[in-house]
């Protein structure tokens, strides 16, 4: 099979293996029930994960089940003994983790057969997504969905022969006991299936080279648009139905695209989400942070867990909005936001925690919750208490299992018609009794904290404080900023460019992946445009050249996954669709155009768009905006050339600022208070003015000195 297998060959291929792997469909269920997270360790016998550093690992390390980390041990052990590998894959906020752990993990009888009869491996999704990729693309192959905690079954050689998520305790065990019997009695069956499915998860990440011409224009970009957008939900924003899950990049992209074209559809369709995710339960209105998705269409219920990825890339959404709405929520929302991230997901050197658990004292989302009672405790005026309530949806027999979950649901004119208040009163009210609610549940049994720090996600997170601090003027957020570039670049980051994804203890012990770069990258171009230090642009090159070197797959044209340097897994994961973070491959595409049009690298620009090219079949077949949105970021950037605006004097930095208050599109910021080595720079410096000039295609227009004439430059 060549690499050069058509989408119609892989779909004959997917649809060929599920036939052949029919034998095993019987095992594969997917009911839930509820339970508790592990118990303290007391006494009990430590497995090999207590040597690792992942929190979620170590929550297993007293299991009874005799747990191995991914690596040689247990790979090795697995052919020496001849015994089927089990593959567990979770993270530390996931809650249903947390439930089949009490329910199988911790329970002696599951444990002893996992023990006879498999090497059992335990792997933390978020320092390791390439081994996750291979089972989870097994568990989409054969049941047509994933999800976490992943359970799959491999041959000691690693290939998959069965893959689910959560399994009750009964059913568990007789999966396991239905595949110990397939192996002693029929195990060229079970190797024939292990065969097809790993064919089908390579098949998975094939594409092709499209060598044809670029051919599609800004015509092509609105109906395309206008096809996909009706997906969205108008009336409460997001992909219509349940669950909800935010979906940053694609309100960037609605953004940019408004911009560009002045449809109005786009900016309607980001705002009806904006303003239905920040007064939703999803946001925590007490806390500020939005928890990892909605499971109803309203975005009340919050699965309660929170994800520094998420908010990273919320924090530049709203920040964005703001720019282009002046909304005052947005803005709000924005640095309760930041503070939260500040508050309870940073470490003292200015490193960003991965994520808070969805459970605190076994229950999930019962650190956020209220009664009434609870409530009318902290605000003791009758009247004061009605307007909260109201405000926030509080009753006595609340609106989510007999407690409250916090959403603004009142109209804030009614209610100061209604109380015989003005707003600024309403305000001082609300923020008084949102800060004495917050003090009096930091009394309550916290989530638990997942304390790695991961590169990638820090980077979507800089970029927040960046976005944010182009919005809002905040120099502390630009201070933020540069404390966590100075920690990547002193702890994750060596002379030669290459990357560690994970910091934990001061130690990091795993080879960084191409999110890891593609997200750094663009997260330090955009800090030296906030900056105009032009170290930050120094550093997004060697990542880039670094990247190019041990990333790039020169027969496709594209990125793997993971490094050369890394030892293979049974397939190459390469990440090409956009999903609550973008593509990896999108993400480096974008960062190549960005980095080569500040850095004028045409080899760069020529990369990106080679790897847009090879996307087009997929993005003009697709109904789902939100598969491919930063790719159709970058088809923005090669339909409409960025603009490149260059300041160059002693005010450079003032106006800087007084330009990215606005919101600028796709447009590039350079600029120094002298004489630079930048080719766009060079030759601009006039002695005491400060000129800005606005170019496209390094084609520059008549320099001015006034923002607002700066702004009139920008023809779209």
């Amino acid at each position: 099979m060549t690499r050069k297998t058509s989408l119609s060959s892989r779909i004959m291929l997917i649809n060929g293996f599920r036939l052949t792997a029919a034998l095993l469909s019987v095992m594969i269920c997917s009911m839930c029930g509820s339970g508790k997270p592990s118990d303290m360790n007391n006494n009990k016998k430590a497995n090999k994960l207590i040597n690792e550093s992942s929190p979620y690992l170590l929550q297993h390390a007293y299991n009874p089940v005799d747990w191995y980390p991914w690596g040689d041990e247990a790979l090795e052990k697995a052919k020496a003994e001849d015994k089927l590998i089990i593959v567990s894959v979770g993270y530390a906020a996931c809650h249903w983790c947390h439930v089949m752990e009490h329910e199988s993990f911790e329970d002696s009888l599951v444990a002893s057969i996992m023990n006879e009869n498999f090497v059992s491996i335990k792997v933390d999704r978020e320092e390791r997504p390439d081994v996750d990729d291979v089972y989870m693309s097994a568990a989409q192959l054969l049941n047509g969905r994933g999800g976490w905690p992943l359970n799959a079954v491999a041959l000691a050689d690693g290939k998959p022969v069965f893959a689910g998520t959560y399994f009750q305790k009964d059913q568990w065990i007789k999966i396991l006991e239905q595949l110990v019997k397939l192996k002693n009695e029929q195990p060229d069956k079970l190797k024939e299936s292990s065969e097809k499915i790993t064919e089908g998860i390579v098949a998975r990440s094939l594409i092709e080279v499209n060598d044809s011409a670029f051919d599609f224009t800004q015509d092509n970009l609105i109906e395309f648009v206008d096809q996909t957008i009706q997906t969205f939900d108008t009336r409460y924003g997001g992909r219509m139905g349940a669950p909800k899950f935010p979906m940053p990049n694609s309100y960037e992209f609605l953004m940019k695209y408004h911009w560009y074209t002045g449809k109005q559809n786009a900016l309607n369709t980001v705002k009806t989400a904006l303003d239905n995710m920040a007064k939703g339960g999803i946001y925590d209105q007490i806390g500020g942070g939005f928890a990892r998705y909605s499971v109803d269409e309203f975005w009340l219920v919050p699965h309660f867990e929170k994800m520094l990825y998420d908010n990273g890339q919320l924090v530049s959404v709203y920040a964005q909005a703001y720019q282009l709405t002046k909304d005052p929520m947005y803005k709000r929302i924005v640095e309760e936001t930041i503070s939260f991230i500040e508050r309870e997901l940073s470490s003292p050197d200015m490193g960003f925690y991965s994520s808070l658990d969805a459970d605190s004292e076994g229950e999930e989302g019962k650190f956020y919750i209220w009664t009434k009672d609870e409530i009318a405790s902290v605000i003791k005026d009758e009247k004061d208490l009605d307007l909260f309530c109201e405000y926030y949806d509080v009753s006595d027999k609340g609106n989510w299992e007999h407690s409250n979950i916090l959403n603004i649901e009142g109209d804030k004119a009614d209610l100061l018609k209604k109380y015989n208040i003005d707003e600024t009163a309403f305000d001082q009210k609300i923020t008084e009794y949102k800060n004495a609610l917050l003090a009096k549940r930091s009394e309550r049994v916290r989530p638990g904290l997942d304390d790695k720090i991961l590169t990638s996600w820090n980077a979507l997170m800089l970029k927040g404080y960046v976005d944010a601090y182009n919005a809002l003027g905040n120099p502390k957020y630009l201070q933020s900023a540069i404390k966590n570039a100075s920690l990547i670049t002193s702890k994750q980051m060596n002379e030669d460019g290459r990357l560690f994804r994970n910091l934990k203890d001061g130690q990091s012990s795993i080879n960084a992946f191409l999110d890891d770069y593609a997200l750094t990258i663009d997260a330090f171009t955009k800090l030296y445009q906030a900056t105009f230090n032009k170290e930050w642009l120094d550093q997004a090159e060697k990542l880039t050249q670094y990247a190019i070197e041990n990333f790039y797959n020169e027969e496709l044209k594209m990125f793997d996954f993971t490094s050369k340097l890394d030892p293979p897994l049974i397939a190459k994961k390469t990440e090409y669709a956009d999903n609550v973070i973008p593509s990896s491959n999108s993400a480096m595409a974008r960062s190549l155009f960005g980095l080569g049009t500040l850095n004028y690298n045409p080899d760069y620009i020529d990369i990106s768009k080679q790897m847009l090219n090879n996307m087009m079949p997929q993005i003009k077949e697709t109904t789902f905006l939100s598969f491919y949105s930063n790719w159709l970021q970058l088809l923005l950037d090669v339909i409409n050339a960025p603009y490149e605006i260059a300041i160059i004097g002693d005010d450079a930095p003032s106006l800087r600022n007084a330009l990215a208050a606005n919101y600028l599109g796709n447009s590039l910021l350079l600029g120094s208070t002298g004489s630079e080595d930048l080719e766009l720079l060079k030759e601009k410096h006039q002695e005491g003015r400060t000129m800005i000039y606005v170019c496209q295609n390094k084609v520059c227009k008549f320099p001015v000195e006034e923002v607002d004439k700066a702004l009139g430059l920008l023809d779209r």
